[in-house]
C-alpha cells in the first residue's frame, strides 16, 4: 500500500479502501463470502505473480501467508524496493530495475495495462496476471483470505489452518478490531494533522493495545494455541512498532518491548518460519522515514532501535 491512497477530514486520517476487488477462486467459482459483483479469475498454478514490498505491512501479510501455506512454487513473488514516488512502487531491487517476470519497471504499468485511465492508488500487494501483465486485484484482505480458501489444493501438506471453522466468528471480530484500532490506528496517529485528531487516535490505539496485552496474558496466540490469520494481521504492525510507529508516528506511550505479553507474543511469532524470515528492518525504516517527507523532512533514517531481542528465547504461557 502507500499513503497516497488516503484522505483527511478535520485533521483525521481516513484510508481510501476503493480497491480492484476481483477474486481468484478455485475454478473461477462464486465464493461464499465477500463482494458479489466482482470478476472471478480461476486458480492456475504459475499464472499469477504476487507483487509486494517487505517495507509495507499490508503487503507483508500476503508474503507471510504465501510462505506459511507453501505456495512459493505456484505463485511467484515480485518484490518492489522500500521507497516509491507519487506515481508508483518500483522494482529497484531487480537488475536494471525491471521485474524479471513481468518485464516492467513500475507496478503502475500493470494497473495501466488493465485500466489505462486508472486514477486511484497504485498499491501493494497486488496479484498480477502474468500472461497479460494486467493487475487482477489489490484488495489485500481478500488476497490472503483466498490464498487460504481457494488455493487449498496447492498448500503444503502440513500447512497451518489459518481460518479454523470453529473460531471464525470470534476471529472475524478480533481481526476487525485489530484492523480498525491497531493496523490502521497507528496511521491515524501518524497522519493526524490536528492536535485533537491525534489525541483521539492515540487514545483509541492504546485502548486496543491494552486489550491485546490483557488477552495475550492468558493465551499463546490471538485465538489460542495455534497461529491463525489474525496473528498474521497483528504481527505486521507489531514488528514495525518500535522501529517506526513509536517515534515516527508518535505512538509513544510505551515501546513494544515494555509490554510484557505483547512483546513475548511478538517474539514468538517472529521466530516461527514464515514470519521473521520475511522481515527486513532496513527496508521498513527506509520506507517510512524517506517516503513520509511531510513527517520527516530531513530524510534521516534512525540507526536504532536495538533489534537483538527479537531472536532471544521465549517463554510461552503455561511453560509450553
Amino acid at each position: 500500500m502507500n499513503e497516497d491512497d488516503s484522505k483527511e477530514t478535520g485533521g483525521e486520517f481516513q484510508r481510501d479502501t476503493d480497491y480492484v476487488s476481483d477474486r481468484i477462486t478455485a475454478g473461477g467459482r462464486t465464493p461464499e463470502h465477500g463482494p458479489a459483483d466482482v470478476r472471478l479469475w480461476p486458480v492456475e498454478p504459475g499464472r499469477y505473480r504476487l507483487v509486494a514490498a517487505r517495507a509495507c505491512p499490508w503487503a507483508s501479510r500476503a508474503i507471510v501467508v504465501r510462505e506459511l501455506l507453501g505456495l512459493q512454487d505456484v505463485i511467484s513473488l515480485g518484490l518492489c524496493g522500500p521507497t516509491h514516488d507519487v506515481r508508483s512502487w518500483t522494482f529497484d531491487l531487480d537488475p536494471g530495475g525491471v521485474d524479471p517476470v513481468l518485464g516492467i519497471e513500475r507496478l503502475q504499468q500493470a494497473y495501466f495495462a488493465r485500466f489505462p485511465a486508472y486514477d486511484k492508488g497504485i498499491t501493494v500487494p497486488a496479484m498480477v496476471d502474468v500472461p497479460t501483465g494486467q493487475v487482477v486485484t489489490n484488495d489485500f484482505p481478500w488476497i490472503t483470505h483466498d490464498l487460504f480458501h481457494e488455493w487449498r489444493e496447492h498448500h503444503r501438506p502440513d500447512a497451518p489452518d489459518l481460518w479454523p471453522t470453529d473460531l471464525r466468528e470470534e476471529m472475524e471480530e478480533v481481526m476487525e478490531r485489530v484492523y480498525t484500532e491497531v493496523n490502521n490506528g497507528v496511521y491515524r496517529c501518524g497522519f493526524a494533522s490536528s492536535q485533537e485528531a491525534y489525541d483521539a487516535a492515540y487514545d483509541r490505539l492504546w485502548v486496543a493495545l491494552d486489550w491485546l496485552e490483557e488477552r495475550l496474558g492468558t493465551r499463546r496466540f490471538l485465538m489460542g494455541e495455534a497461529v491463525t490469520e489474525a496473528d498474521v494481521r497483528l504481527f505486521t504492525t507489531l514488528v514495525r512498532f518500535d522501529a517506526v510507529y513509536h517515534g515516527h508516528f508518535k505512538c509513544n506511550r510505551q515501546k513494544l518491548t515494555e509490554l510484557p505479553s505483547l512483546w513475548r507474543y511478538a517474539r514468538e511469532v517472529f521466530q516461527l518460519a514464515g514470519f521473521g524470515d520475511t522481515v527486513d528492518f532496513d527496508q521498513i525504516k527506509q520506507h517510512y522515514y524517506l517516503v513520509h517527507s511531510g513527517i520527516n523532512p530531513t530524510g534521516i533514517v534512525p540507526r536504532g532501535p536495538d533489534l537483538s531481542g527479537w531472536t532471544e528465547p521465549v517463554a510461552v504461557p503455561g511453560g509450553g
